[in-house]
């Protein structure tokens, strides 16, 4: 049985990471195809690098790392693309993952939340894990965003009909 701060943990994890997927498929569907691959200058990456990224970043923090299963990650090779997969393949591909690694976040009982293991180099518990994935999931989303708002020139609308200026209430 689970506890209220474990469900608490976990229904937020989910509900950020869902919130997340829908904004990068608004990004991708206002792009053209070569849109995608395209690079703003050296020293950045392309919205489909980002989400190859993406898919890895989550397979290897959350699928190997909380969830046990084999580090199959090629990171230099996430950066490296000049072009490759479409962007309904890269949408596949990253809503696969997401979906994957939410059954594992979702699954995970307080031993797993609490056990510390090494990724990456880094040493954390499971919640360490699903705080990185969160987080990294939401600041490439936010460069994806910012990147097809500089391309486009238009509003994404993520925030449509949300008033953002009410007060905060106790």
């Amino acid at each position: 049985m689970m506890n209220d701060w474990q469900t608490e943990l976990l229904e937020q994890a989910a509900y950020r990471m869902n919130e997340n997927t829908p904004r990068i498929a608004a990004c991708l569907a206002e792009l053209h195809e070569e849109e995608v691959w395209l690079r703003p200058n050296a020293a950045s990456n392309s919205m489909g690098n980002l989400v190859l990224h993406l898919c890895g970043n989550i397979r290897q923090y959350a699928i190997s790392g909380l969830g046990g299963q084999p580090d199959v990650r090629t990171r230099d090779e996430e950066f490296a693309a000049q072009g490759g997969p479409t962007k309904a393949e890269l949408l596949a591909a990253l809503t696969a993952t997401v979906h994957e690694a939410l059954v594992i976040i979702q699954n995970s009982d307080e031993q797993n939340l609490l056990a510390r293991r090494w990724v990456q180099g880094y040493e954390l518990s499971g919640i360490g894990i699903i705080m990185h994935v969160v987080e990294h999931y939401s600041y490439h989303t936010g460069q994806i965003a910012f990147w097809t708002k500089l391309l486009k020139n238009k509003d994404l609308g993520f925030y449509a009909g949300v008033d953002l200026n009410v007060k905060n209430q106790r």
